[in-house]
């Protein structure tokens, strides 16, 4: 049994780790084995571009975490190299890990994951991946927003051009 300095350093880390898990609204959990220094480097920078939070985390440690948020259904993804990617984007920690291991070539495998306090599936965590990031969303609305107004702009400028005469109607039948 550890000493009483070591046990309670242990407590420490599983305590931050529960309430990092207890606040990120979504999380993916993946098996870092065989990437390299600069691969790890780049992974985690875009992580911290995106606001999100990764880790390489110990299997015995995640699990009383996890235990202790009520995620006990993932303690069978925890073996082997674990890491784990928390964010409050639901989005983010999925598109990026995907992203990655489609880059690494079966390096870098998604094991599992949670969104809003449950467990989801890798199907989900791939359909999460899919959606583009919330800046991107946002431009495509604000463009579908505009689009009826920069065409009534455009119309109303070219009329203001010709000085405001109608333009000429082709000929039209004559009524009879």
């Amino acid at each position: 049994m550890p000493n009483a300095k070591v046990l309670s350093a242990k407590q420490a880390i599983v305590a931050e780790l529960t309430e990092k898990v207890q606040k990120a609204t979504a999380g993916v959990i993946v098996d870092y084995k065989g990437i390299t220094v600069e691969e790890d480097t780049a992974l985690r920078k875009e992580c911290r571009e995106n606001g999100v939070d990764y880790a390489v985390v110990k299997n015995t440690m995640l699990r009383f975490a996890f235990n202790n948020t009520g995620l006990s259904e993932l303690d069978g993804l925890l073996n082997g190299t674990t890491s784990l990617a928390l964010s409050d984007d639901v989005v983010a920690p999925a598109r990026i890990m995907s992203n990655c291991a489609k880059k690494m070539d079966g390096k870098f495998e998604i094991k599992g994951g949670f969104m809003d306090g449950k467990v989801v599936d890798l199907a989900t965590i791939q359909s999460l991946a899919s959606i583009p990031a919330l800046p991107v969303l946002q431009a495509q609305v604000l463009g579908t927003m505009l689009a009826p107004i920069t065409g009534l702009a455009v119309v109303l400028k070219q009329i203001a051009e010709k000085g405001g005469e109608a333009a000429p109607a082709e000929a039209a039948p004559a009524a009879e």
